[in-house]
């Protein structure tokens, strides 16, 4: 008989939270041997993967799961125990066993097991805002009351730095503990439960139990005091002035609500004042461009909005400004958008243009609501599949019966009340 073929174990790429996790997972730091279920294991906080439905049927049908990182290495094995429902699709608990380490990121040098510090000899002190003079003399006193090392634990997580990126906020530590004797630097991915929530209960848990692996006991720095000129000289490189950073304003809205002639009319001011770097990303231009092939499924409309965030994202890394004019009908990838802008150390600005749909479809030159109406266009928004109304939009714009020029000054004030938009150097010429 032909032997019996075993069944491909699926694979997945965890959220940047999820893999931080696993980092601590890995290294033995938790006192649980791999994800829980959304109520966790007290005292532990919840230790959650979320996978879609697809993924969670195949991982359920073979038992496991192989988590991968963005660059596809696979990085651990989860064998599943039980799943649950959530809002984003189905949670995964079991046990993981590590495949590989990860090998990427800046800084890796830095992330230290317990094992490589003199933890005998050493008092751990949890950073997740640049060190200041007040925090360093606290730590400098202890230092020499107790007769042991510092160990300052670099909380690079998800959410965790204030104030700094990530690799922001190991430069600042490093630039400290010049200021002080004998100090060691580790930084460990310990991430924020809900980056979009305030610092709760579970995160200082995370935090404290994570900062206790590395010394015999732990110091909460003081809050308070100036940063030393090294370390605000590390800060202001790491996060310029907020009309220096990198921006992203997405406008969303119904077919002929007015969007991309806004987002063109914006585009064009913000090229006559010449003091940012402004890239368009239109919705019918990607899709021609950077989005090919696609089709109109819930899908691929899905995966177009993804494309466009994460090339804004990316803009926004580099301190440009990138202006997006989609529908982008769907919550939960506007949310998307706006993590991995905000993960990639960018502001994030969300225009609704709400103009009705009875004007909307009164301004159809292309014909596509009768068309839609008529059942030959499959799925489109507002007439055969959903347009999610933002809450969360930073500014509500009906262009019905109004003028461009007056809808465009209103986004203006917006961002230069916001800080995004400072002075321009020289006004437009003929002005």
């Amino acid at each position: 008989m032909p032997e019996e073929r075993q069944p491909t174990v699926p694979q997945w790429t965890p959220s940047t939270r999820e893999l931080d996790d696993l980092e601590l997972l890995a290294a033995g730091i938790l006192p649980i041997e791999g994800f829980t279920g959304p109520d966790g294991e007290l005292p532990v906080p919840a230790i959650t993967l979320t996978v879609p439905a697809a993924t969670a049927e195949s991982a359920r049908a073979t038992g496991a799961l192989e988590l991968l990182d963005p660059e596809g290495l696979p990085l651990a094995r989860l064998s599943v125990t039980s799943t649950y429902d959530t809002e984003d699709g189905v949670g995964l608990v079991g046990p993981v066993t590590s495949l590989s380490p990860a090998q990427f990121g800046p800084f890796r040098r830095y992330v230290r097991s317990p094992a490589d510090v003199n933890v005998a000899n050493s008092f751990a002190v949890p950073v997740d805002a640049p060190l200041t003079d007040q925090a360093l003399r606290r730590i400098a006193e202890v230092a020499t009351d107790t007769g042991c090392a510092p160990v300052l634990v670099v909380c690079t997580g998800a959410g965790s730095p204030q104030g700094v990126s990530a690799p922001g906020l190991v430069r600042a530590t490093l630039a400290a503990a010049l200021e002080l004797d004998a100090a060691q630097v580790v930084a460990i991915p310990v991430a924020r439960r809900d980056v979009e929530a305030p610092d709760t209960a579970a995160d200082r848990w995370l935090r404290e139990r994570v900062a206790q692996a590395y010394g015999r006991s732990l110091l909460y720095p003081p809050q308070g005091g100036t940063l030393p000129d090294r370390v605000a000289a590390v800060v202001a490189q790491d996060r310029p002035p907020q009309h220096r950073r990198g921006l992203v304003v997405f406008f969303t809205g119904l077919s002929g609500s007015g969007k991309s002639t806004l987002a063109r009319a914006l585009h064009d001011v913000l090229l006559e004042r010449g003091d940012r770097t402004v890239t368009s990303l239109d919705g019918d231009v990607v899709r021609h461009h950077l989005s090919k092939g696609l089709g109109f499924s819930r899908a691929d409309r899905e995966t177009n909005i993804a494309r466009i965030g994460w090339v804004a994202a990316e803009i926004s890394r580099h301190g440009g400004l990138a202006i997006c004019s989609p529908i982008a009908p769907f919550d939960a990838t506007r949310r998307l958008v706006r993590h991995m802008v905000r993960d990639a150390g960018g502001g994030f600005v969300l225009i609704h243009v709400a103009t009705p749909l009875d004007e909307c479809e009164r301004r159809d030159r292309k014909g596509l609501y009768a068309k839609a109406r008529a059942g030959l266009i499959p799925e489109f928004t507002g007439i055969t599949s959903p347009y999610d109304v933002p809450t969360d939009a930073d500014l509500a714009l009906d262009t019905t019966g109004r003028d461009l020029s007056d809808c465009v000054d209103e986004i203006v004030h917006l961002l230069t009340l916001a800080g995004w938009l400072g002075t321009p150097a020289l006004p437009p010429i003929g002005v």
